[in-house]
């Protein structure tokens, strides 16, 4: 494989340009499959954790995210997160629940509805206008360029290498770059009582630490998925090398 191009995706492998295509057919494709991992992020993400030190919940979207950029590739994965969050500001609920502020108590939530409950008490009202406000908004935008990053890899076969921990480490770690850019701004225009010695500090607590251990969980559960995916496709196909 020459450096000009590039080998196909998971996505491609399992869903193969037809020797007879037209651009309906192709243009189908496409939709349909930037549109199903933007809703399979979506479903991921409704598996929230709110914990009672953070504003940002934990949720299942990064390993949502890792697996769509690497299934899809550089372009498609960029296009499927780019939709999910068009979803997002259009209005549709596919974001991970979010309040203000913290409490000192843990809920779960696990729906995809405009409105929703994070325990038999407390609700949320989902709100368009509110998704700027987003403590976790910035994450979202790290999303795209983790997908596109991971995706890049996965066109140089890092998806089925001994080194794709690497590869989805990397996109992981990019997606924290806006996450917390955004949250650091988000909390200096708060008045809020936060551990910490500065505002970095504070985004570090809110932001990073809490998440560390179950991003690691979620990456080496993507890094199983990928190569798995590979196996099976490679015995359904044939044993057929895909370079």
């Amino acid at each position: 494989m020459s450096a000009s191009t590039t080998a196909p995706t998971l996505a491609a492998a399992v869903f193969p340009t037809p020797q007879v295509d037209t651009r309906i057919k192709w243009l189908a494709r496409e939709v349909a499959l930037v549109l199903g991992f933007a809703w399979f992020v979506a479903l991921c993400a409704q598996i929230a954790i709110k914990v009672p030190w953070t504003e940002v919940p934990v949720t299942g979207q990064t390993f949502a995210v890792l697996v769509t950029g690497g299934a899809l590739g550089l372009r498609r994965g960029g296009a499927s997160l780019g939709t999910y969050l068009l979803m997002g500001i259009i209005g549709i609920p596919v974001f991970a629940p979010s309040v203000g502020g913290t409490d000192a108590s843990w809920h779960i939530h696990f729906i995809l509805s405009s409105t929703g409950s994070w325990d038999g008490t407390r609700t949320f009202i989902w709100d368009p206008a509110s998704i700027w406000a987003l403590g976790s908004f910035g994450y979202i935008i790290g999303f795209i360029m983790a997908a596109m990053l991971v995706g890049w890899l996965a066109e140089r076969q890092w998806d089925r290498k001994p080194w794709v921990h690497l590869g989805l480490f990397l996109g992981n770690v990019l997606l924290y770059v806006p996450g917390l850019l955004w949250l650091a701004l988000w909390i200096a225009q708060k008045d809020l009582q936060i551990v910490g010695t500065g505002l970095w500090d504070q985004t570090l607590v809110w932001g990073l630490y809490p998440f560390i251990v179950g991003d690691l969980m979620k990456l080496m559960l993507a890094s199983l998925s990928l190569p798995l995916g590979w196996a099976i496709v490679n015995r359904w196909k044939g044993s057929k090398t895909w370079t």
